[in-house]
């Protein structure tokens, strides 16, 4: 060959890195989010309220801590220092918790290091990911695509995985691997980080200052009392929450007075998209509550089809099919999608939200009358279909979360308004929790027959289904407003690009 190769990386090697290490990140996560909730339940011996609760105000940190581990990445620290740093904490997370100590507090200090690292490291990787293709949208959509598969890939091998591994080998050695995931992601950024030479935010192509670095690791140690507290004590993660949120609600109100008149129909859509999109991840945290205690004690473990065994899953192994059912839906939707756009049909984000909620309110229906019409243990199927809905439904709305943002939102406070977003769906995770709670037993309950616990979760199940119903109804009377702040808003951007 006579043809000289550039030394430079493509777009695609660049990408590649940034996309194994957050594979194996994801794999960690969902790995520990698979079975943690039973830990604490089977384990540490923690009521189904207690463990319910704490679940989520882990979730609302760990969504919050991303808005300042962007800033220490865009300002300080760098883009890629920050990503690889966030991934060494997270592997010390799991690992603490594959230590099996045993204890309360060793929980809330595994957790608080957990949720750090997933702040120092989740908006970095994906900052990464929009410096590579940036000015390129068709490709960043695409890149994005990929991302996001990687996401699920990830999370289905190891929800099926570390569940697994607890029942065969106990507690340690699940956790154990979700930390070896995230070492082996670090290895492979280690052998290839070259390919990441000339992508990073402008602190990556400058010797480290000793300050900013002197600066952060004071942050974090005082982040992590900070965390450890919050998730120790009941009362003040709740009081963080509601402050979080009186603190969200104070400042859209604030941007949207201060907005101009052709910004305003934009953020009015936004908002309300965006307390939609809150609402559907009430729903979401199920996943890892009230459906996997359910799971744990009403439903069968064998799939059988025509009474032939087929395969069986675990309570945490549930949660796998999420990702499943996102993975086969997806490219269905995106050919969907094309194809409505071919024959000219119109289909709004507004409306793909209606479709979504009705499709939630269709999953809690299908757990409502398996847990109302039951006095023996649930079918596995039931569990099969009904994830399919309510995942098809997260397709729908969630995926399309920060679309809305980018949309609909004036570019000065474009930022913000993506950590409020990320906010404000921690805020809705904790809110999940404390609705599991109405399905929380003791443990003299939670051990006893299904013809007991069954009616508990149908109870649980009704009041989702008729919340579901209630937003897709009150989502579809919005819809001639969604409309007009749409139209609204669409007159207003051509405006200015005829300007």
């Amino acid at each position: 060959m006579t043809a000289s190769l550039s030394s430079s990386p493509t777009r695609s090697q660049s990408f590649s890195v940034v996309l194994a290490i957050e594979l194996w990140e994801r794999f960690g996560f969902y790995g520990m989010q698979g079975i943690l909730l039973l830990y604490m339940v089977q384990r540490l011996g923690f009521d189904d309220a207690q463990a319910n609760l704490l679940w989520g105000t882990f979730s609302a940190v760990t969504y919050a801590a991303p808005a300042i581990g962007g800033w220490i990445g865009d300002a300080l620290l760098g883009s890629r220092r920050t990503m690889t740093m966030g991934a060494a904490v997270l592997a010390i997370g799991y690992a603490l918790l594959g230590l099996d100590l045993g204890g309360q507090f060793a929980l809330f200090v595994a957790l608080a290091v957990i949720a750090l690292g997933n702040g120092l490291f989740k908006a970095n990787a994906a900052n990464l990911v929009r410096r590579i293709y940036e000015g390129d949208d068709a490709r960043i959509d695409v890149a994005f695509t990929i991302y996001y598969m990687s996401i699920n890939v990830g999370s289905t091998f190891s929800l099926l995985l570390t569940p697994w591994l607890q029942q065969h080998y106990g507690w340690g050695p699940p956790f154990l691997v979700c930390s070896a995931g995230l070492v082996f992601g670090l290895a492979c950024y280690a052998v290839f980080r070259s390919r990441l030479q000339n992508i990073g935010s402008a602190p990556d192509f400058r010797p480290v200052v000793p300050r900013h670095l002197a600066g952060v690791l004071a942050g974090v140690v005082v982040a992590l009392a900070v965390m450890v507290g919050i998730l120790g004590v009941p009362a003040a993660g709740k009081a963080c929450v509601w402050i979080a949120a009186l603190t969200i609600a104070v400042i859209w109100v604030l941007l949207y007075r201060r907005a101009t008149p052709a910004h305003r129909p934009g953020l009015r859509l936004a908002y309300l998209l965006i307390v939609q999109t809150m609402l559907y991840f009430v729903f979401y945290q199920q996943m890892v509550t009230s459906l996997t205690l359910f799971a744990l004690r009403d439903v069968q473990s064998q799939f059988t089809l025509f009474g032939v065994p087929l395969f069986s899953m675990s309570a945490g192994q549930f949660q796998a099919l999420n990702p499943v059912w996102i993975m086969a839906a997806s490219p269905v939707l995106s050919w969907l999608y094309r194809a409505m756009e071919e024959r000219g049909w119109n289909f709004p984000i507004a409306e793909k939200f209606i479709v979504g909620f009705s499709l939630v309110a269709l999953a809690f229906l299908i757990w409502w009358w398996s847990a109302a019409t039951s006095t023996t243990l649930v079918s596995p199927w039931v569990m099969f279909w009904a994830y399919g809905a309510l995942s098809v439904g997260e397709l729908l709305i969630s995926a399309l979360g920060l679309a809305v943002v980018a949309r609909y939102v004036p570019a000065n406070v474009g930022g913000f308004m993506m950590g409020s977003y990320c906010v404000s769906n921690g805020v809705a995770m904790y809110l999940g929790s404390m609705m599991a709670n109405l399905a929380a037993m003791g443990s003299a309950v939670s051990g006893g027959d299904p013809s007991v616990t069954l009616p508990i979760y149908a109870g649980l199940f009704r009041t989702l289904f008729l919340l579901a119903v209630g937003c897709t109804l009150l989502f579809v009377v919005c819809l001639p407003f969604t409309r007009r702040w749409d139209a609204q808003h669409r007159a207003a951007q051509e405006a200015r690009h005829a300007g």
